[in-house]
């Protein structure tokens, strides 16, 4: 056998070699699970996106039955011993500085927290969620924003400088929603920021460590009817209100202002002596000076 010949034989044998090779390699990639549980991760991934964007398009549907525009106003029901999860959260502000605790202030109740921030400082949601309430308080909280969590929360940020979000807006945790400020009844430059659940008032150190920048734990179980026993307070009390109104409603319309139609040769004067009255309640009930000229006709309120 020649050169060439053996040359030959031995590149076909080479070549059927690298192409038996080839195949079996192929038959190996064909079998291997890779594709299959690279496809599996994405769909669990794409499940579990369209699962969070349903949860927050409308935050605990299950324990939630309305979407208010009123702070402590909410109807719902929470189970027995409900277990808030405090996992995937994010701290509204890098402060660590707590100015004023949450419970009685003032003769009044502090109904969270007041954290030193300074204006223009980034406030940042707390958990994911949606924005339900983002109004201006001139008596109470300034520009402050309520966000509704799929755990159950609600997550208020008070006395802020500007809001960067607005009603009905999906947020994520640590997404950018206000600045800090010192707006509505406020002292100084600060963050109140309150945790509530069915519009109830919850300590924010049960669940939120400021001084260490962490949440107390994974988890926070809120105590069996410590939201029904709030609840019922809260509804007496409103009932106390709305009886109040409606007395001072019945009080004041049972004092209806008395007019008169002022007649010919009248003077403010006589007017004031025939209701038993003065000349200066009368102008402050009508707006007038005492040197007013009226006229026939004129209506005069005398009380």
């Amino acid at each position: 056998m020649d050169c060439s010949t053996i040359k030959k034989t031995l590149g076909i044998a080479l070549l059927s070699m690298i192409s038996v090779s080839s195949f079996a390699q192929d038959i190996i990639a064909r079998q291997a699970p890779s594709d299959r549980r690279l496809k599996d991760v994405h769909n669990v991934k794409l499940a579990n996106t369209v699962t969070s964007i349903a949860n927050l398009e409308n935050p605990a549907a299950d324990i939630y039955t309305d979407w208010t525009d009123a702070v402590s106003r909410c109807g719902g029901n929470c189970p027995a011993n409900y277990k808030i999860d405090l996992r995937g959260f994010h701290m509204p502000t890098p402060s660590r500085k707590v100015t004023s605790p949450f419970g009685p202030r003032w003769g009044r109740q502090h109904s969270g927290l007041d954290i030193k921030v300074y204006i223009g400082d980034t406030i940042r949601s707390a958990f994911d969620g949606k924005v339900r309430i983002c109004k201006y308080d001139g008596n109470g909280y300034g520009y402050f924003l309520v966000i509704r969590h799929p755990n159950g929360l609600e997550t208020l940020y008070g006395h802020m400088s500007k809001q960067l979000v607005k009603a009905g807006q999906i947020v994520r945790a640590g997404e950018p929603i206000g600045l800090g400020g010192n707006t509505g009844r406020s002292t100084g430059s600060h963050l109140h920021f309150e945790t509530r659940m069915l519009g109830q008032a919850i300590n924010p150190a049960f669940m939120f460590d400021f001084e260490n920048q962490d949440v107390t734990g994974d988890y926070y179980v809120l105590g069996t009817g410590a939201i029904s026993k709030s609840a019922t307070a809260s509804a007496a009390r409103s009932a106390n209100r709305v009886e109040a109104e409606n007395k001072a409603a019945a009080k004041q319309t049972a004092q209806k202002s008395v007019t008169h139609s002022v007649q010919a040769g009248e003077t403010l004067s006589s007017i004031a002596r025939q209701y038993g009255t003065t000349v200066d309640k009368l102008c402050k009930l009508n707006g007038i000076k005492s040197n007013t000229v009226i006229r026939k006709g004129q209506v005069i309120k005398c009380s």
